[in-house]
């Protein structure tokens, strides 16, 4: 975490000088950023001579927010989650989108009938849907293992540290899911002030227990350390250590926290047309597929799915590991971006005053 937020403040106070034939391009590292070298960067390197910089952030919204503020821009391309892409678009950040410039599945059909439901936003193209989820050492639970949101909450039958991010924005929809709202209805609830109380309600009942995490990276260390036997964490970070690592951690998806990650160009991005050709090539049909080998992130193009196949040891097949298979969308909590980009300010300092009480 240290890395990616020192390379962050480098970026917004000094910039990362690029040539004319170089993209930086800001991720959030670990294996997440690995699929992408191996997916996208390598691949476009190796058809256009361009070298891809890829630079880690914890958030890589924050950079290029202050970076188009202070009207010095290195970052050609950053990829941000949905709620982000619509905040920094309607603020005039974000260079917009032609869906014209994005390729046709290979069967012809239009990008804008290929991408899942609202992939395309004016300034900013997914290329995976991923999820928060649940994730529990199954070392310390062989009898009656967790499996609900409800059990993540449960500190009685499940003793035991809880790791969760330090934030409102999935920690608050996800309280709300273990006190028996459907995922479907947690943004009609949290919209109320009730909403809100009974979710920091439902977190005060683990409040003590609780480690709280801000980079990707830290849940699977936390558990492979012991020192939470439960934590929520991305899937694909959570997968990363159970098929690469040989971790002995299960996901639980019910009440999974489902959203986008988008390529965005920042308005004044230094290297602007190639970065166009970038975010064009690194969300074709088969570049989606390609990064599924090496991630359990779920393609944002209905044609890459049929392409998905084993991950890159040969042996595990992929689909079963995917955020959007079916069996996996139990009770999923769909991110509103509409919702965050108009609540996030007030939602958050709720609940940092929270924390700090």
């Amino acid at each position: 975490m240290k890395k990616a937020m020192m390379l962050t403040t480098a970026l917004i106070a000094t910039g990362f000088a690029a040539s004319a034939q170089e993209l930086n391009v800001v991720s959030w590292g670990g294996a997440y950023t690995v699929s992408q070298v191996e997916a996208y960067h390598k691949p476009f390197t190796e058809m256009t001579g361009v070298k891809v910089n890829s630079i880690d952030a914890d958030n890589p919204a924050t950079p290029l927010k202050a970076q188009v503020e202070a009207g010095n821009v290195s970052i050609d391309l950053a990829d941000i989650e949905l709620s982000d892409a619509i905040r920094l678009c309607d603020e005039g950040l974000l260079e917009e989108i032609d869906p014209a410039m994005l390729p046709p599945a290979p069967d012809g059909t239009p990008a804008t009938e290929d991408f899942v439901p609202g992939a395309i936003q004016d300034c900013a193209v997914a290329n995976i849907v991923w999820a928060t989820v649940v994730a529990y050492d199954a070392s310390k639970f062989p009898e009656n293992p967790p499996s609900t949101l409800a059990d993540f909450f449960d500190t009685e039958k499940y003793p035991g540290k809880r790791g969760l991010l330090k934030a409102a924005k999935r920690s608050l929809e996800m309280a709300l899911v273990a006190d028996g709202v459907p995922g479907s209805e947690v943004y009609e609830v949290l919209g109320t002030e009730e909403g809100v109380a009974r979710a920091l309600a439902k977190l005060d009942t683990i409040k003590d227990s609780v480690v709280w995490w801000e980079a990707g990276a830290q849940p699977p260390q936390l558990l492979a350390d012991g020192e939470v036997v439960m934590t929520t964490g991305y899937n694909g970070r959570i997968f990363n250590a159970m098929i690469a690592e040989n971790k002995p951690f299960n996901i639980i998806w019910d009440g999974a926290y489902m959203d986008y990650d988008l390529w965005a160009i920042p308005k004044g991005a230094p290297h602007l047309e190639d970065a166009k050709k970038f975010l064009a090539f690194s969300t074709d049909t088969q570049r989606l597929a390609d990064q599924a080998k090496y991630i359990s992130y779920g393609p944002a193009r209905k044609s890459s799915s049929a392409l998905v196949g084993m991950y890159q040891d040969g042996k595990t097949e992929m689909a079963p590991h995917m955020p959007t298979n079916p069996d996996n969308l139990t009770n999923p909590i769909w991110t509103d971006p509409t919702f965050w980009a108009d609540h996030d300010v007030e939602l958050s300092e709720r609940f940092n005053a929270w924390l700090a009480n």
